[in-house]
C-alpha cells in the first residue's frame, strides 16, 4: 500500500506532466508569434518601410534647403536637425530589417520536435541554478534551430537531452515531492511571463497592421502594396518640391555671385546633427 506521501507525489507528478505539455505548447505558440511578427516586419520594411526611409531622407533634404533660405531662423534650423536625425534612424532601421530572413515556414516535423524537446528540457523544470542555466542554453539552441528550420539539429538536441544524466534522479519521496511542487510553481510563473509577452506584442501597431494585411489578403487585396503605392506618390511630390527649392537656392547663389562677386554657398550649408 502506498504511503500518503507517495499518493500526493503521484498527484503532483501528474500535474507536472500536464503543465509541461501545456507549457511546451505555450512556448511553441509564443515562438511562432515572434517569428511571424519578425517575418512580417521584414516584409513590411522591404515593401513599405524602405519607402518611408526614403521619404524621411527627402524631408530632411527639404528642411535643409529651407534652412538655406533663412539661415538665421533658429526654429527652421532645429527642424532641419531633427529631420536629419529621423532620416538617419529610419535608414538604420531599414538596413537592419533587410538583413533578416523574410520567409519562415516551420514544417510539421519541426513543430513536433520543438514541442517534444521544450516539454522535457524547459528551464523551469530545473531544480538548481547550474541546471537552470544549462537548460537556458539548450533552449536558446532549440529556438535557433527551430527558427532556422534545421530539422537535423532539432532531432540531435532531442536525442542528446534524453540521454542526459540530468534527467536521472534518485532522491527520496519527500525530496521528489518538494521538487514537483517547485516545478509547478515555476511553470505557473512562466505561463504568466508568456501571457505578458504576448500582450505586449499584440498591443503594438505593427501587430495590428499584420492582422489587417492578412485579412485583406484573404479578400485578394495586398494592403502593403497599396501603402507602397501611396508612399511612392508622396515621394514623387516631395522630389518635385526638393527640386524647386534647390533651384531657388541655386538662383539666389548665382545672383549674389553675379551681383557682388561673392560665393555664399559655404555660408548656407545645412546644420550638422
Amino acid at each position: 500500500m502506498r504511503s500518503p506521501e507517495e499518493i500526493e507525489l503521484h498527484k503532483k507528478m501528474r500535474v507536472v506532466g500536464r503543465l509541461a505539455e501545456r507549457l511546451a505548447d505555450a512556448e511553441a505558440e509564443m515562438t511562432d508569434l515572434r517569428l511571424r511578427q519578425e517575418s512580417f516586419e521584414a516584409r513590411y520594411t522591404m515593401s513599405v518601410g524602405r519607402l518611408y526611409a526614403q521619404m524621411d531622407e527627402l524631408e530632411a533634404q527639404i528642411a535643409e534647403e529651407e534652412y538655406k533660405l533663412v539661415p538665421d531662423d533658429v526654429e527652421i534650423k532645429k527642424k532641419a536637425e531633427e529631420m536629419r536625425r529621423r532620416a538617419e534612424d529610419s535608414a538604420a532601421r531599414a538596413a537592419e530589417a533587410e538583413s533578416h530572413e523574410v520567409d519562415w515556414k516551420p514544417t510539421a516535423e519541426a513543430r513536433k520536435a520543438y514541442h517534444d524537446l521544450a516539454r522535457v528540457m524547459h528551464p523551469d523544470l530545473a531544480m538548481d541554478t547550474a541546471e537552470k542555466e544549462k537548460r537556458h542554453g539548450l533552449m536558446a539552441e532549440l529556438n535557433q534551430a527551430y527558427s532556422a528550420g534545421d530539422q537535423a539539429r532539432l532531432d540531435k538536441l532531442v536525442a542528446d537531452f534524453r540521454m542526459s544524466p540530468d534527467l536521472v534522479t534518485g532522491d527520496s519521496i519527500a525530496d521528489e515531492l518538494v521538487r514537483a511542487i517547485r516545478q509547478i510553481s515555476q511553470m505557473h510563473t512562466r505561463f504568466q511571463e508568456l501571457r505578458i509577452e504576448r500582450q505586449a506584442v499584440e498591443a503594438t501597431e505593427r501587430f495590428e497592421l499584420r492582422l489587417k494585411v492578412e485579412a485583406e489578403a484573404v479578400e485578394g487585396r495586398d494592403l502593403l502594396d497599396q501603402m507602397a503605392n501611396r508612399t511612392r506618390t508622396h515621394l514623387n511630390k516631395s522630389e518635385r518640391r526638393l527640386a524647386n527649392l534647390r533651384e531657388v537656392n541655386r538662383a539666389a547663389e548665382d545672383y549674389v555671385k553675379d551681383k557682388f562677386g561673392m560665393d555664399i554657398s559655404d555660408f548656407r550649408k545645412p546644420p550638422s546633427v
